[in-house]
Parts: C-alpha cells; sequence; structure tokens
C-alpha cells in the first residue's frame, strides 16, 4: 500500500470549488490508494434538503466513552464504540490497523499512542500530528445518526483544527461534514455531529492545523438510531449525559464499557461507584434471568477481581445496580448484568423490596411511551444485612455500602436527548439506606440530585446547560408514582 499523502494543491482549489457552490464542502486527499479510480468532485446524491446539500448539525458535551448495542449483528449494520484498545500500530508511518470491534482503519501521520501524555480512557488512543488522518476502511452500510469523537490536545501542546469526513463510494471521495473542531484542552472533550445518514458510508478525521501540535482521539462511537421512528423505543447510548466522575484509568475511577451499561469501578471498594444506562422497550423482552453471575476479566489483571462466592453467607445480596429485567432483550444483553463489576453487597430488605419496587416503576414508565436515562451507585461504608451490620465482606475486599442512589432522567420517546430537556423534565432522585426494615415504599426515599451530588462529588447531568441543570438537580419530584 501506498503512502496516503494528501495533494494540498487539488485539496485548496477543490475545497474552494465547493465553498462557493455548496453547503457541504469536499476535500480530496491524495488518493493514490485507490489508483485505479480517478480522483474527482463527484456530488452527493439522495441528501439534499431544498436544492441544497444538507450540512448535519453537530453539538459539544463532556461525555466519557458510550458504548453501542450489538444484539450479535455487526458493527457496520448497529453501529459501535472503537476504544482503539485492541490494535497496535506505533510509528506515524501512514499504514492499517485491524481493530475490534469495528473493522480495518487507515493512519496516515498518526499512531496508536500509549504514554502518559496521550490523554485516553483505557490504555490507548490515536495521536495526530501535522496534517494526519485516521479513516475507516470499512462502510457502515445503512448509513448513521450520530457520530461523537472525544478529543483532547497532546501532552501540553497547542491548539489544533481538525474536520469530520465522510465518503460515499468507498474512500474514493471525501467530505468535511460540520464545521471545524479546535482542540485546545489537555483533558478530552466530545464532539457530536448529527449527521443522519442513510446510505452507505464511512468516516474520517482530518487534522488540517497546529503543524507539529498533537491531538489525541479516542472512543469514537457511530450510532444508528434502532427505532422504527421518532416516537418509537430506540437503544442510545448509556452515558448520554455524561461521565459523572470523570472515569478514566485511575484504579478507584477505572472506566468499564459493556454492550449494555457504563460504569466506574472502585478497586478498593471492589465495587462499581455508579452504572449509567440507558432504558427503553428496545432493551426488553422475554428472556429469563440466567443467575450467572461471573467474575469480570475485563478488569486489569492487578485489579481485585470478584466471584459469586465472596457473597457467599454474607447476610448480603448480589444487588445489581443495572437490574436483570432491564436487559431482558435477548440472552447475552441478560447475561452482560450478572458480571460482578455490577453487583454490590445489598441488604436483603433493600434489594428485594423498595429497591424493586423502584425498578419495576421505571420499566413501568416505558410501557406508556417513555425512555429513561439512569445512573444508579453506591456511596459510605457500613450497612446492615441479614447477619447483621458489617462494612465489608470476603475478609475486608469488599467495600460494604452506606446506601445505594439513583438518578433517572424520563423522556417520551424520541431523538437528540440532550436538546430535549427542560426544566419541566421529569427527574427521579432516591438515596437508599442498606438496611433491614426500611420501608417498602421507595417513594419515602426521595432526594434532590444535589444531594447525591454533594454526598459523591459527581456531576450527574453535565451535559445539560447550566440554567436547565441547576433547576432540575435541586428539585425532589412530587409527581405520582403509581
Amino acid at each position: 500500500m501506498k503512502n496516503f499523502t494528501p495533494n494540498y494543491v487539488s485539496l485548496f482549489a477543490l475545497v474552494s470549488l465547493f465553498l462557493i457552490g455548496c453547503s457541504k464542502d469536499e476535500y480530496h486527499p491524495d488518493n493514490s490508494i485507490y489508483e485505479e479510480i480517478p480522483i474527482e468532485a463527484i456530488p452527493l446524491e439522495g441528501i439534499t434538503i431544498n436544492g441544497e446539500l444538507d450540512v448535519p448539525t453537530y453539538y459539544y458535551d463532556n461525555q466519557g466513552p458510550h458504548k453501542h448495542k450489538s444484539q450479535n449483528l455487526t458493527a457496520k449494520d448497529v453501529g459501535f464504540t472503537e476504544t482503539f484498545e485492541s490494535g497496535s500500530k506505533g510509528t506515524y508511518a501512514a499504514g492499517s490497523v485491524s481493530l475490534s470491534p469495528s473493522g480495518d482503519w487507515y493512519l496516515d501521520d498518526a499512531l496508536l499512542g500509549s504514554l502518559t501524555n496521550d490523554r485516553k480512557f483505557g490504555s490507548k488512543s490515536v495521536r495526530i500530528r501535522n496534517t494526519g488522518m485516521l479513516t475507516m476502511s470499512f462502510n457502515m452500510d445503512n448509513g448513521a445518526s450520530s457520530i461523537l469523537v472525544r478529543h483532547a490536545a497532546y501532552g501540553s501542546n497547542g491548539s489544533s483544527d481538525w474536520r469530520l469526513v465522510s465518503s460515499y463510494d468507498d474512500g474514493v471521495t471525501w467530505y468535511f461534514v460540520g464545521d471545524t473542531i479546535t482542540t485546545n484542552s489537555t483533558t478530552l472533550n466530545t464532539v457530536t455531529f448529527e449527521v443522519n445518514d442513510t446510505q452507505s458510508v464511512r468516516y474520517g478525521i482530518y487534522k488540517i492545523s497546529g503543524g507539529s501540535n498533537r491531538i489525541n482521539i479516542d472512543n469514537i462511537e457511530i450510532d444508528i438510531n434502532t427505532s422504527g421512528g421518532g416516537d418509537s423505543p430506540s437503544m442510545d447510548s448509556n452515558l448520554t449525559f455524561g461521565n459523572p466522575s470523570d472515569a478514566a484509568s485511575s484504579p478507584n475511577n477505572y472506566f468499564l464499557s459493556k454492550p449494555d451499561f457504563s460504569l466506574s469501578y472502585n478497586n478498593s471498594n471492589g465495587t462499581a461507584n455508579w452504572v449509567s444506562w440507558h432504558l427503553s422497550e428496545a432493551w426488553t423482552g422475554t428472556t429469563s434471568r440466567c443467575n450467572c453471575f461471573k467474575s469480570d476479566t475485563t478488569l486489569p489483571n492487578t485489579f481485585f477481581r470478584a466471584t459469586t462466592s465472596d457473597y457467599t453467607n454474607s447476610g448480603f445480596d448480589r444487588g445489581h445496580l443495572c437490574p436483570s429485567a432491564d436487559r431482558n432483550g435477548n440472552e447475552d444483553s441478560n447475561e452482560n448484568t450478572y458480571y460482578m463489576t455490577n453487583i454490590a453487597p445489598q441488604a436483603p430488605d433493600n434489594n428485594r423490596r423498595s429497591w424493586a419496587n423502584l425498578e419495576s416503576y421505571l420499566r413501568s414508565l416505558t410501557l406508556d411511551g417513555n425512555e429513561v436515562h439512569i445512573i444508579s451507585g453506591v456511596v459510605g461504608t457500613g450497612g446492615t444485612g441479614s447477619n447483621g451490620a458489617a462494612n465489608t465482606i470476603s475478609n475486608g475486599k469488599i467495600n460494604v455500602p452506606d446506601s445505594f442512589w439513583k438518578v433517572a432522567l424520563i423522556l417520551p420517546n424520541g431523538t437528540n436527548d440532550i436538546q430535549r430537556v427542560t426544566t419541566s423534565t421529569r427527574v427521579i432522585a432516591v438515596l437508599v439506606p442498606n438496611d433491614q426494615d426500611i420501608n417498602t415504599d421507595w417513594t419515602q426515599f426521595k432526594t434532590t440530585v444535589d444531594n447525591i451530588e454533594s454526598l459523591t462529588g459527581y456531576d450527574l447531568f453535565e451535559n445539560i446547560s447550566d440554567t436547565i441543570e441547576s433547576v432540575l438537580e435541586s428539585t425532589v419530584d412530587t409527581e405520582p408514582s403509581v
């Protein structure tokens, strides 16, 4: 394969031409790897609006990585989150790398970085310098609804500009998507492009300025709208409203992304700090509970990995944070909720009564045409199980929480959820003591999001505008809960 070096003269000319004539501009790298196909401007078909090419909109947030549900289909059919953890490319020389779950990517003046100065979730991210690029070598056969890209400046490097690009002819012709993105923060932030492509398409990132300043790109999420329409249930990102603790690679704030939920793991406590997931009828079905508790081997080898036997005779239930019944659409989905990283020691009266009643209530809301974004977690030390009070179980390896908490944001089924949140959006927050003989009525434990954030130090709705967030987080839910 030949080097994929941009042809700057033709690039400038073509960009200028399309800036004059179109609302979406086009650029052409030197497609020498496609020697048999002439490099020429090919107009897009099928995505014109009022006679003009549609420019996808985008918005910014500060999210951590997402994970798209697979349901046993290929990534190109249903969407994916590419974390860049599975591949290896240690030089800037142009070349391809095969990644899971997505496929082959082409990197030019770019590599997979794992140094301390590489901004990343997990152990690796893409590092791009000069006018380098990162492009998919495969197509999304059914298009895509949105593209989320995490980006940050490498080390203490200065700012750089880059753009999302798309190709509708197998990489022969490339088009800029949306506006120029400037990366100047050394903390990973997220830009979301609402592309709404319905035809076969592939995407990439092209760094257009900043010279030797380097940028890191991590956790690219390609989402496909799985609903039958705007008011039908869909499977959305499990981290739509943000990464509450900015979880990354710290042992006590370690980010894990599963197909059915995302979480922050605390190695010192042996449980999750929090688990985040999306709930709608698209996620649920009739699959039976597998009751197949299993150790989470995706944790680093040096971490404590709880097993089901660590809870045996402890007096505490193996309490789900993301419930089994929220993920019973198929066997794989249900089994994922039995990873021990989704489990914490929960007093039986808490788990089987008040907590279970709240879980059932939230699922009932989806039957009325709603979707629910949920974050749940634990706080403090010391609870009371069937054997009495305890601070830890498993010889001190697993912390017994003082309380379990949950926050749920409810919206009618639809798209662009962040933009649809208003000061009237319903938010339920509860803080339930991890004890026996507590009230079975979960509504008695309602509180404010502000209170939970004060206890945990998390920012639970960081992607909502501050003016709306301040209202929602200071209010105790008063709507009927029957």
